[in-house]
């Protein structure tokens, strides 16, 4: 790889606490201004140091230095996509939840990425500039992983490839991983879910292709949103109390899409305000359809596929939003991949695409995939993360290829007295993507 040697940790920590502005500029190491030191954000371990920027693509990022740093570098790419413009606090708010990579002793670098919404390669390109600005301008570390959770994942895998020099090693968690199958599934709940409610769009107002999620000049929010489903679904009403009719389409959904009915109205809401953005950035047209797809599930699947909505992709759209958001699996260094196999945000059997897209390319050697019992998405607990770091870190330095029963047995011993809250599943075998998205 491209690191440079590890410095002694006393030096690295004299050189940080050295570190200013001016004494930057007297020693210019590349075209970036060097960040600033800052009071850390609430969450912070005690002792570490916080640096804040903006670098030359208008991508605000934070640094965070632990106070015993073990020479190696997390460069995180955050869940999402965040929509509208984005905000400085979105790096507070992630490591807060992420503590535990600093708790663990390595320097973490985030960056809020400059572009709000669906916009994969920019995202990557921030993640690469953010790894640079630490390595000019904070230390050299020993090892550099990439850590992608939910949505950063999608941006993890672009970086991984577009920048294949930059990392040692990849860990994802929670991650988007099947590339643009994975958004399939929001169309499919706004057509499954006008068919039976015909309350999004209402019969009074303007008829638009589901496909686009929502006309560019609607006025619709979400709270109007929850109200529709609620009114049609009961999904803001105890269960004891709502009507048959509502009882029976909420079923429906929750049986056709093969999803938890507390999840129904997140998904909805992503279909609707997440497609408008993806087709906004796409020129107005949508890389979505649903023209060949056969719905199963329904208490009379022969009506609803006769009924349902149905809308035809765009292909220049298509190759337009897979260039931006999808991977090849051609990576070059290795990638541990862990999720929770109850996870209602993003499906777990997308962990099959990426070990085809992998196996495909020829690398699938890279890739250790483990599961969680857990519903969770965004955090599984403390005592999940630094054994994937371990195993990650071993991988890479001593070339000691982990198991999933492995990184389970990890987990066990670093949470001893408590093995209890490790949640790793070794035995657990992902099913195709095709099990839970209807394919097309």
């Amino acid at each position: 790889m491209t690191h440079q040697k590890f410095k002694p940790l006393r030096l690295v920590l004299s050189s940080l606490v050295a570190l200013t502005l001016t004494a930057c500029v007297n020693t210019p190491l590349s075209t970036e201004v060097a960040p600033t030191k800052q009071v850390c954000p609430e969450g912070v371990p005690a002792g570490a140091t916080c640096l804040r920027g903006q670098d030359s693509a208008t991508s605000h990022y934070l640094i965070v230095m632990p106070a015993k740093w073990t020479g190696v570098l997390v460069v995180h790419a955050h869940g999402g996509p965040s929509l509208g413009t984005p905000k400085t606090t979105r790096a507070d708010e992630d490591i807060k939840r992420w503590a535990i990579t600093v708790q663990e002793g390595h320097a973490w670098a985030g960056s809020v990425f400059r572009q709000g919404g669906f916009a994969v390669t920019t995202a990557a390109e921030d993640t690469e500039r953010v790894r640079r600005i630490f390595i000019d301008h904070v230390a050299k570390p020993r090892t550099t992983l990439l850590h992608g959770q939910s949505w950063g994942a999608m941006v993890a895998t672009r970086a991984g490839e577009m920048f294949p020099k930059s990392w040692d090693g990849i860990l994802l968690t929670s991650g988007v991983v099947a590339g643009p199958t994975t958004y399939d599934f929001r169309l499919d709940i706004r057509a499954l879910y006008q068919h039976l409610c015909n309350n999004h769009p209402r019969p009074t107002e303007q008829a638009y292709p589901l496909s686009i999620g929502l006309p560019i000049d609607s006025k619709l929010t979400h709270a109007e949103l929850a109200k529709r489903a609620n009114e049609c679904l009961g999904t803001g009403t105890p269960a004891a109390q709502r009507t048959p009719e509502q009882a029976q389409k909420l079923k429906t959904i929750v049986d056709v899409l093969k999803m938890p009915e507390n999840s129904v109205l997140s998904h909805l809401n992503w279909g609707t305000f997440s497609l408008q953005d993806v087709v906004t950035k796409n020129g107005g047209v949508s890389p979505f359809g649903n023209a060949g797809v056969r719905y199963v599930g329904s208490s009379d699947d022969v009506k609803l596929n006769a009924a349902i909505p149905r809308f035809t992709a765009d292909p220049k759209a298509v190759a337009r939003f897979s260039a931006d958001v999808n991977h090849e699996g051609r990576f070059v260094v290795p990638v541990i991949s862990a999720h929770a196999i109850n996870d209602a945000t993003v499906f777990v059997e997308g962990q099959d695409v990426l070990r085809q897209k992998m196996k495909a390319a020829g690398k699938d050697h890279l890739l250790v995939q483990t599961y969680v019992d857990s519903r969770e998405h965004s955090y599984w607990g403390d005592a999940h993360y630094p054994p994937l770091f371990n195993a990650l870190l071993q991988w890479v330095e001593k070339r000691q290829k982990p198991s999933p029963s492995d990184i389970d047995q990890q987990c066990k011993q670093l949470s001893s007295p408590k093995p209890a809250d490790c949640r790793f599943l070794p035995n657990y075998a992902v099913k195709p993507i095709a099990s839970r998205i209807h394919p097309r």
